[in-house]
């Protein structure tokens, strides 16, 4: 950690693994709906579960201002992640504490999308050796990594 950053190892192949999962998370993000897509109303669960126009209310009035938040924090964990477009060995991504949130929302978020695609409801109903839950997985290890890191910047 330097300065106020996290410093994140990253192998080659995982930094362009991330990269293609933000290009395809702002793709789903940023495409016309015209179908509810569970996964992505799982990103924004219903304010007014008991009141459905309540929380079809909130949700129009919301739903833009949430998908470009989302939108610019998987940006800014992709633009972190650049160097690995071109360079094929393992690196340390400086991760600076303000863009911090962001990385965890964005983890997160792709963590819930695919968790949705794949039918998990909770973190332990599903097979570890099946390698669809692959990704899945090792974004839950990221974000558990990033915690620990944030962790130990604090108690610096």
């Amino acid at each position: 950690m330097t300065g106020g950053a996290l410093s994140v190892p990253f192998a080659s192949i995982e930094g362009r693994h991330l990269i293609a999962l933000l290009d395809d998370f702002v793709a789903l993000l940023d495409a016309p709906r015209e179908t509810p897509d569970e996964a992505l109303e799982r990103l924004a669960p219903d304010a007014y579960p008991d009141d459905p126009a309540a929380a079809e209310e909130y949700r129009r009035g919301t739903r833009d201002d949430l998908v470009g938040q989302r939108i610019s924090d998987a940006r800014t964990v992709r633009t972190a992640l650049e160097r690995f477009e071109t360079d094929a060995g393992a690196d340390i991504v400086e991760v600076p504490r303000a863009d911090l949130d962001g990385w965890l929302r964005t983890l997160s978020a792709m963590r819930l999308v695919l968790a949705s695609r794949l039918g998990i409801d909770r973190d332990d109903r599903h097979d570890p050796d099946d390698p669809r839950y692959g990704t899945y997985d090792w974004l839950g290890y990221r974000l558990e990594l990033l915690v620990q890191l944030a962790d130990r910047l604090d108690e610096e």
